[in-house]
C-alpha cells in the first residue's frame, strides 16, 4: 500500500534531492512539500499523510514547534543538518532520524521500518490552536507533549494525570511531569470519557491508572494514582464516579 508523504524543509534543494531519492522507492508518494512550519501545518491537514519527512531547524517555528500544533499525527522522520539534535530527536521517539545530505541506504532504513508500523497506530497529538483535526483521541495514539527544550512522544494509556496549573496543564508519565499550555477544559473535550475523568477542576484522571479509591471528607473521594499521587475527586463528581465504575 502506497503510503503519502510531506517534505517539510525550509531548504529547496534538500526537499529536492529527498524527493529524487524518495522517488526511486514505489511505496511512497511525495504528495506535497513546505518550506516552513507554517506551510507545513496547512498541508498536513490538507493532505493528511501517513509520514512527514521533517527538518528540525527552520526560520521561525522549528520542526518541533510544528509538532506542538499539529492535532493528528503523522509517522515522522526527522532530517537535519545538525548532530546537535540527534539525541533530542531520539528521545522523542521519532520513526527516525536522517543527517543530511541524506544516504540512500540509511532513507532505506527508515522507509523500513515505516512499513513495519502499523496504521492503526498513526499517533495524535495534544495541543490544535488552529481547530485542526478535531477528535477524540483514543487511548492507543500517541501525544506530542513539548515543554521548553524537551520533547515527547507519548502514548496516552501512559499518562496517568492531569493536573491544571494557571493556564497550563501539568502531565504525568513515567517520571515526567511537564507543563503544556493548554487548559483542563480544552483537554477533557479531546480525551476518552471512558478512559479519562474529570475528578475536579484541578485534576483529570485515567481510569486505569487508579490503584485505590477511599471515602472522602464530605462525600467525596479520594483516588490513589499509580506513582503514588493522591487525588480527591469533589462530592458532586464522586457521584459520576461510583456510577461509571459501580461502586
Amino acid at each position: 500500500m502506497t503510503k503519502k508523504a510531506i517534505i517539510i524543509d525550509d531548504e529547496r534543494l534538500a526537499r529536492s534531492e529527498l524527493r529524487k531519492l524518495l522517488g526511486d522507492h514505489p511505496g511512497i508518494e511525495v504528495v506535497a512539500e513546505a518550506a516552513n512550519a507554517n506551510e507545513g501545518i496547512d498541508k498536513i491537514a490538507e493532505m493528511d499523510p501517513d509520514v512527514i519527512f521533517l527538518d528540525i531547524q527552520m526560520p521561525g517555528k522549528t520542526g518541533f514547534d510544528l509538532l506542538a500544533e499539529l492535532d493528528k499525527l503523522p509517522q515522522v522522520i526527522f532530517t537535519t543538518a545538525y548532530d546537535e539534535y540527534a539525541l533530542k530527536a531520539f528521545e522523542v521517539n521519532a520513526l527516525d532520524y536522517l543527517l543530511k545530505p541524506v544516504e540512500p541506504r540509511r532513507l532505506a532504513d527508515a522507509l523500513y521500518k515505516l512499513e513495519q508500523t502499523e496504521d492503526k497506530e498513526i499517533p495524535g497529538a495534544i495541543s490544535n490552536p488552529q481547530g485542526v483535526n478535531r477528535g477524540i483521541l483514543g487511548e492507543n495514539d500517541q501525544v506530542f507533549v513539548k515543554d521548553g527544550e524537551r520533547c515527547w512522544f507519548v502514548k496516552l494509556n501512559e499518562i496517568r494525570l492531569f493536573e491544571s496549573v494557571g493556564n497550563y496543564a501539568r502531565v504525568f508519565f513515567s517520571t515526567h511531569k511537564p507543563l503544556i499550555l493548554k487548559s483542563l477544559n480544552a483537554l477533557e473535550e479531546r480525551l476518552d470519557e471512558k478512559v479519562f475523568f474529570r475528578t475536579s477542576r484541578k485534576h483529570i484522571v485515567n481510569l486505569r491508572m487508579i490503584e485505590k479509591v477511599e471515602p472522602y471528607f464530605n462525600g467525596g473521594l479520594l483516588l490513589e494514582i499509580k506513582g503514588g499521587e493522591k487525588i480527591e475527586v469533589s462530592r458532586r463528581q464522586a457521584v459520576k464516579f461510583k456510577e461509571m465504575m459501580s461502586l
